[in-house]
């Protein structure tokens, strides 16, 4: 097949495509995978579902991955149609609209940009535990120390993804896939190392650890808090998608990208939680709720054997915010084309020397670094906006999952599996209905759990304030209504797919000239 029949589905959305197309499939897959990242989300995060949950928290791994699975099966009936820059974006335009297109892709955009500060932060969970001198800051014993520390160490690394992602997507995709290397067999090591020196049984993953206590002895209360771990760590499978427009032969790659990061961060994150659970010595020590399985690291395997994994997280994180600031710039450059962001002419200009939206790479690491200097001395406000973050991603989610829906029961959306066979691209048949209804209901219910205004997510320490309790709500508001109200009052009259970027014929947005 040529490489001008990649970009057929283009015209359908107006576009033609600026981009180069040079990734392969492992490339995809590797930035899938790298946005889940488990050695990050699953050292970073277990702390939180130990300390609510006890070791049986494990149990919301299989959980959450069912629930994902569901919806990254409806995104790779939809990555194999139209495998497109900002996936997530333009999916929901397609489907829904222009304007709920335009707040599904503000909301994923706001979210990508406020990850990127938050998983850059884990490098103050990792570094100074492999070598004193990455302490900068004191000596590391204070909360201060070690914030103000991990600012600085998380600016270095913005820094060097924003520079990688404005020389082209080609170094970001060599650097990204060796990194993801480096990771999968990091992870198969460090499980089989789990392996050799655990000391409980697998029914560890039963002990509740009497967490149920805090919550007035129902463990059901408590799983939905402790969950909420392995809901930060299983999303942005559709980074694969929205590098649809520089894959080589996107149509097939591009959805079994999608499955195959999700399913292998599934596998391996949830054999990693076990076998650390079964090596730790101790179940009971603070330092478990403290650190989680970074402290099992250099208990059950020594503080050199110990180290050398935690070089491979320091990889993993670093790929990790390599991907999220990727996805990133392509929802950016996405809008920008339509002129749906303010200076979208700027914004959508692709670099004739590196084939990248330059711009969007710089502005997106500047702003980044923006939130984490604001944040300096508001560790915990911090914190919680950093929660939100992973609401509007799931809300973005449901912003294309419910319009497809619609979709499919008025009989817009067909896919038969012999012109998928026919085709080669990915298709539900029957099983799309039933799968889109449950992905709906998923993401309902995880939208719900995540924003309910529990002390022990928003406010777990002191001061208390109600506005810090009650920030779900509050930030998803503002964010919603007062990002869509600019849209409608201000850019809404200015959004058309820029004439450098429209196809011949468009049949989605009408050409225009950008209003000034």
């Amino acid at each position: 097949m040529s490489a001008p029949n990649y970009d057929a589905e283009l015209n359908e959305f107006g576009y033609t495509n600026r981009l180069k197309r040079s990734l392969g499939g492992f490339h995809t897959f590797a930035a899938g995978i790298s946005y889940i990242s488990v050695l990050t989300g699953t050292f970073q995060l277990s702390y939180f579902g130990l300390s609510y949950g006890g070791p049986a928290y494990w149990w919301s791994w299989p959980v959450v991955f069912v629930g994902q699975l569901l919806v990254a099966l409806s995104f790779a009936e939809l990555a194999s149609r139209y495998p497109i820059a900002g996936s997530i974006y333009n999916w929901a335009k397609k489907l829904g609209g222009q304007h709920v297109g335009w707040l599904a892709g503000w909301m994923m955009l706001l979210a990508s940009i406020v990850s990127i500060s938050a998983t850059a932060l884990a490098y103050q969970n990792t570094l100074p535990q492999i070598w004193s001198g990455f302490q900068f800051v004191g000596d590391g014993s204070s909360s201060v120390d070690q914030a103000v520390n991990g600012i600085m160490l998380a600016l270095v690394l913005i820094l060097f993804t924003t520079l990688v992602n404005a020389f082209g997507v080609k170094l970001m995709a060599r650097i990204n896939s060796v990194g993801v290397f480096i990771e999968l067999v990091a992870a198969v090591l460090l499980i089989g190392a789990l392996a050799l020196v655990a000391v409980n049984p697998p029914t560890v993953v039963m002990n509740t650890a009497g967490t149920e206590s805090a919550f007035g002895g129902s463990y059901l209360a408590a799983f939905l808090v402790a969950g909420i771990a392995s809901s930060y760590v299983m999303y942005g499978f559709d980074t694969a998608a929205s590098l649809g427009e520089e894959s080589i032969n996107p149509h097939r790659n591009a959805p079994r990208a999608i499955l195959r990061a999700l399913i292998a961060s599934f596998i391996l994150g949830g054999l990693i939680i076990l076998l650390g659970l079964m090596a730790a010595r101790d179940l009971s020590a603070p330092e478990l709720t403290e650190s989680g399985l970074q402290f099992v690291l250099n208990d059950a395997l020594g503080p050199i054997v110990g180290r050398l994994f935690l070089l491979a997280i320091f990889v993993a994180i670093t790929v990790c915010v390599l991907a999220v600031h990727t996805a990133a710039i392509r929802i950016a450059f996405a809008m920008a084309r339509d002129n749906a962001l303010p200076a979208g002419s700027l914004l959508a200009r692709v670099s004739p020397r590196f084939q990248t939206p330059v711009l969007p790479a710089v502005l997106i690491g500047v702003i980044a670094v923006a939130l984490l200097l604001v944040n300096i001395g508001q560790p915990q406000i911090f914190t919680a906006i950093t929660s939100l973050a992973i609401i509007l991603i799931y809300i973005s989610y449901l912003l294309v999952t419910v319009p497809m829906l619609i979709a499919r029961l008025r009989g817009r959306w067909s896919a038969p599996r012999e012109e998928a066979k026919r085709t080669g691209r990915f298709s539900l048949g029957k099983l799309g209905l039933p799968i889109n209804v449950l992905a709906v209901l998923w993401g309902v219910g995880m939208t719900i759990n995540l924003a309910w205004p529990r002390r022990e997510v928003y406010n777990a320490e002191p001061p208390y304030h109600w506005y810090l309790q009650y920030s779900s709500v509050l930030f998803v508001g503002i964010a919603a209504v007062g990002g869509f109200a600019y849209y409608w009052f201000v850019q809404r009259h200015r959004v058309g797919v820029l004439a450098e970027h429209a196809a011949q014929s468009t049949s989605d947005i009408p050409a225009k000239t950008p209003v000034a």
